[in-house]
């Protein structure tokens, strides 16, 4: 914990008022959940004086208000449904809570029938008259995600099943409640993250970093009680147990590696991203500061909720407000029932026959604190220092599970044909006038990459024109992906490849027959001029509204190439956690399903593709594919490219361990993703389905969309297999590098020697 925590001197103030609020919305005696001995134990007040130091009295009381509720909430709905399992109760009574978050405020809200929904009430009411509208929105709907992934929780302990660890970090957040807790701070520190860059990446991933690292420090405190005792099966240390196969210490020092490398992530985006981004959006002086008081705010949060676990848990140390309560087992951001975990992790790892003194977290202070030190600091060296082109040899391939088959379109030969001189047309099988390393393709890799496979597995049924099109889009976007680290990262021109990506979103007009449409510029290069070619051909039957969504889609994919040329600049090997999700707009993913998803707009409604289940399986389906294509470019992207952006190097390194050992454990992740997508599409979708109550032609669209995804997985693996993109003996000689031999050349190569020899120097 690099932060040092401090205290809120209103502490006393928000314990006093707490308690009174409590009991005015009848969350104490008789409320059949707690007793004023709960409420003092738990001492809500101590953890938001440690998370929220600086803020007012006022505040501090309210945002005390605010925990009471959300640890209320989830005791009531502990005992009222999960207790009873009963999925159908817990789904009308969480229905009726956004009634009372309004954006209006004039809007009447129900009359409450329990405390959760008058608490909520009181506090929408005395909180958002200070917010803006872009904040009321946000803070609704992090509070509902909070709330309704609650059922996910619930039908997993139904099923007995053990989440796989990328579905487990991503609805920990929503379940776990620490983005919820970062528009507290926006609320407590005075400093609401302007509109301009609300939904800009860095901004993103700092709530994320801030979240997982919260929640994951939470579950190494809450492992025994919840595994144990409360039967739950959603805790980190768990989850990687089960997917490693490997002992609870093993399990738990990864999950504090992984700590260790979000709250890494959270200051390389402070430090990188976040001064790009004002520079970008053109942010003034004023809106600058907010959001580095937001980011600071999460700091603190993050250094006070570390504190607030040291001392009030009563198994980790017998010290804290409830250490005088033997029925005290309170700890907070607990996935399986914020009020009910508490953990002696030493005694756990004990009872699982680990070795006492094995692992930093079974270690005294002082020598817990310098073995976390050395982690931190060999984790941050491997992440820079990675020398590229190594050699790693011939390609290894596990025995891919795979439940679909391929089925290929008819139009496959046609497509083929059609690609060539398409490209010719415009311009990708030829340098760019002026710039440099622009001939990384010529006709001979257009055919023996085959597109038309790919595309011909992923759509068995297009038109002749449609496949013609979706090959020609899988080229094009190829192409680009190609383009950007052989022209901008060999120079580190980030300023070129920014100024590229702005150019190319004017090619993709949204609505060209309002009253002043922005003229379209000529295309000035072949990414340009097939974009522009392929937007036309696509968006031109589209609404303005699919067309935007559609454009949002390739904005996301270009902005992804910005985020790998700055880790190829820098030479770092991204976290895990944000390879993972950054992969699924890297490799066109998002693109792909946005076209599908449009096929099927009319009779879906949209949140139904906003839902928890819908995007867990895309995000399944995503990066199932985006780790086969690791796999199968493991050695191009390695030995011959010297890139940084690959999941097996990202496991690689995060582990410290060597290309089979990363191999398998990509390989399970694979499977378990696998078995997820299947899980949420024989399981999960038809109570959604019920859920929303959805027409019999809507279900259908639906099915035809899974099936939609089901081709794509298929036909991804095919295309893998046959397409001749990364035999081994087409690697070495390539467009524009007559002779080529993959030696160490490229980009950070001295950079790399230099700081492979420092690190060496510093052990």
């Amino acid at each position: 914990m690099p932060h040092p925590a401090r205290l809120n001197p209103h502490l006393e103030a928000a314990r006093a008022h707490s308690k009174q609020w409590a009991r005015r919305m009848e969350m104490l005696e008789g409320s059949g959940i707690w007793e004023e001995r709960d409420l003092d134990s738990h001492d809500y007040a101590l953890l938001c004086a440690y998370t929220h130091p600086e803020c007012s009295e006022e505040a501090l009381s309210l945002v005390t208000d605010w925990y009471v509720w959300v640890f209320f909430f989830d005791d009531h709905f502990l005992e009222k449904f999960k207790r009873t399992l009963d999925r159908e109760g817990g789904k009308a009574y969480l229905d009726r809570l956004p009634l009372f978050m309004p954006m209006d405020l004039t809007t009447p809200v129900p009359e409450p029938t329990n405390p959760v929904e008058a608490g909520l009430a009181d506090l929408w009411a005395r909180t958002v008259p200070s917010m803006s509208p872009g904040w009321r929105a946000r803070f609704a709907e992090s509070t509902e995600h909070l709330l309704n992934e609650s059922l996910w929780e619930l039908s997993n302990i139904n099923i007995n099943r053990i989440p796989n660890p990328v579905e487990y970090i991503e609805m920990r957040r929503k379940v776990g409640g620490a983005p919820w807790s970062a528009g507290l701070v926006e609320y407590a520190t005075g400093a609401e993250i302007p509109a301009a860059v609300a939904d800009a990446r860095a901004l993103r991933v700092l709530k994320d970093a801030f979240s997982d690292a919260v929640h994951l420090r939470n579950d190494l405190f809450s492992y025994q009680r919840e595994t144990e005792e409360e039967g739950e099966l959603s805790n980190g240390v768990l989850v990687l147990e089960t997917f490693l196969n490997c002992g609870t210490q093993q399990a738990a020092d990864s999950v504090n590696d992984l700590i260790t490398s979000r709250l890494q992530q959270f200051e390389n985006t402070v430090f990188t991203e976040l001064p790009a981004l004002f520079a970008d959006r053109g942010l003034d002086a004023v809106s600058c500061a907010a959001v580095l008081a937001y980011a600071k705010g999460l700091q603190d949060w993050q250094s006070g909720g570390h504190e607030w676990h040291l001392r009030s848990s009563r198994y980790m140390n017998g010290g804290g407000a409830g250490a005088a309560d033997s029925s005290a087992s309170w700890s907070p951001f607990a996935l399986g029932g914020l009020g009910t975990s508490a953990a002696d992790l030493k005694a756990a790892l004990s009872a699982a026959g680990a070795q006492a003194t094995s692992g930093a977290l079974t270690r005294s202070g002082g020598q817990a604190t310098a073995a976390a030190q050395a982690t931190a600091t060999a984790q941050r060296v491997r992440r820079h220092t990675h020398l590229p082109h190594q050699k790693v040899g011939p390609s290894q391939l596990p025995d891919f599970s795979l439940p679909f088959t391929t089925t290929l379109s008819p139009h496959l030969a046609a497509a083929r044909r059609n690609v060539v001189p398409w490209a010719h047309a415009m311009g990708l099988l030829q340098p760019q006038p002026g710039v440099p390393h622009s001939h990384i393709w010529d006709e001979d890799a257009l055919v023996r990459f085959d597109f038309a496979l790919a595309a011909a597995g992923l759509h068995p049924d297009a038109t002749p024109e449609q496949l013609d099109l979706s090959t020609q889009w899988l080229t094009w976007r190829t192409y680009a992906d190609d383009y950007y680290p052989a022209v901008f990262g060999r120079t580190r021109d980030v300023v070129g490849a920014l100024a590229t990506t702005k150019r190319l979103a004017a090619f993709m007009p949204v609505d060209a027959s309002g009253p002043s449409p922005d003229p379209t510029p000529e295309p000035a290069n072949a990414l340009e001029r097939g974009l522009a070619d392929l937007w036309a051909r696509t968006a031109e039957p589209m609404t303005p509204d699919a067309r935007a969504t559609f454009k949002a889609a390739i904005d996301s994919m270009t902005a992804s190439w910005l985020w790998e040329l700055d880790n190829q600049v820098l030479h770092r090997i991204p976290d895990p956690v944000d390879y993972i999700e950054m992969r699924r707009a890297t490799s066109g993913s998002g693109l792909a399903m946005t076209l599908s998803r449009l096929g099927h707009g009319r009779t879906v409604p949209p949140e139904i593709h906003r839902s928890g289940p819908m995007r867990s399986l895309e995000n399944a389906a995503a990066d199932y594919t985006g780790l086969l294509n690791d796999v199968f470019s493991y050695r191009k992207e390695i030995e011959y490219e010297g890139e940084v952006h690959n999941g097996i190097l990202v496991v690689q390194n995060f582990f410290d361990v060597d290309h089979p050992t990363a191999l398998a454990i990509v390989h399970d992740l694979m499977t378990s993703r696998m078995r997820e997508f299947q899980h949420v599409a024989a399981s999960q979708l038809p109570i959604l389905y019920d859920d929303f109550n959805l027409s019999a032609e809507a279900r259908t669209a639906l099915d035809g969309y899974v099936r939609e995804l089901e081709n794509r997985l298929a036909g991804t693996l095919t295309w893998h297999r046959d397409s001749r993109r990364y035999r081994e003996e087409y690697l070495r000689h390539r467009p524009g590098t007559p002779g080529w031999t993959g030696g160490p050349t490229g980009l950070g190569t001295s950079a790399a020697r230099i700081a492979v020899g420092v690190g060496a120097g510093a052990a």
